[in-house]
């Protein structure tokens, strides 16, 4: 049957605002000439001996788990996980330890483009949502929001931009059976810059990473800074975000891609 590839990832890229200042990638390009006189160095021979006077391209990057699109795992959002669950919980799984079968499931997308930016959205945003697209939640199913933020990617304001999903709509989800999650957004929650203007009038540091949080309660991932989420359907597409199995960590980078079947 035919299907159709979506590329739902960014480009690890340099020199754009896709972070906070203090966490930037980093990357040096080498093109084959200026890899070339090592190469030939090392093997005895001439620049001029090479193909081309050419060697190989390659990059050197210095970047965090948490650069470009990503999947985050429980063990980033607190160090234990499922006090729901189980008393007292147990440590929270690393990315090397996320179920492979969590990465490979049928996907929804949730259209929050109008909320403002800031906006920590509830279950009751979220009911209403899956209401008007007619779709009821399954367990291991991919929940996407499709955020404000999407199309600001690389822009000034990208890492303030669009809404958050607050703990009680986070906590909405996994008690269905959700353990994917994933945003176009910076962050799974609202944007710090908003959040610390509202601890700084309330003084609630509850609103820390509230969505994030949930993770405690019932352990969860969520992909961070997904793309192109405008172009897909509210469901009938599969969504594939293996992370790359970095040992221990609290995250891996992931090409998300959503497979749609036309043939449905």
């Amino acid at each position: 049957m035919p299907r159709r590839l979506i590329d739902i990832s960014v480009p690890l890229k340099a020199g754009i605002k896709s972070d906070p200042p203090h966490m930037l990638p980093q990357i040096e390009y080498l093109d084959h000439h200026q890899t070339a006189p090592a190469m030939a160095e090392y093997m005895g021979v001439r620049v001029d001996q090479l193909p081309d006077g050419e060697y190989a391209a390659v990059e050197k990057v210095a970047i965090s788990t948490h650069n470009g699109t990503h999947l985050d795992a429980p063990y980033h959002f607190f160090s234990t996980m499922n006090h729901a669950l189980k008393p007292g919980g147990e440590p929270s799984w690393r990315i090397d330890e996320v179920p492979l079968e969590w990465c490979f499931q049928p996907g929804v997308k949730l259209d929050f483009r109008h909320m403002k930016a800031g906006y920590v959205a509830t279950p009751g945003d979220v009911e209403a949502e899956l209401n008007r697209i007619g779709h009821a939640i399954r367990p291991l199913e991919i929940v996407l929001v499709n955020t404000a933020a999407g199309a600001r990617y690389g822009q000034d304001d990208y890492v303030d931009s669009g809404c958050g999903m607050g703990k009680a709509a986070t906590m909405w989800l996994l008690e269905r059976g959700v353990r994917l999650v994933g945003t176009d957004g910076w962050s799974w929650d609202a944007p710090f810059s908003i959040t610390r203007e509202r601890i700084r009038q309330t003084g609630d540091a509850g609103l820390i990473w509230e969505g994030h949080r949930a993770g405690r309660e019932i352990g969860y991932s969520h992909l961070e800074k997904l793309h192109n989420l405008e172009v897909l359907p509210a469901d009938g597409f599969d969504v594939v975000c293996f992370p790359v199995k970095v040992h221990r960590a609290s995250a891996g980078w992931t090409r998300a891609v959503a497979i749609i079947d036309d043939g449905r």
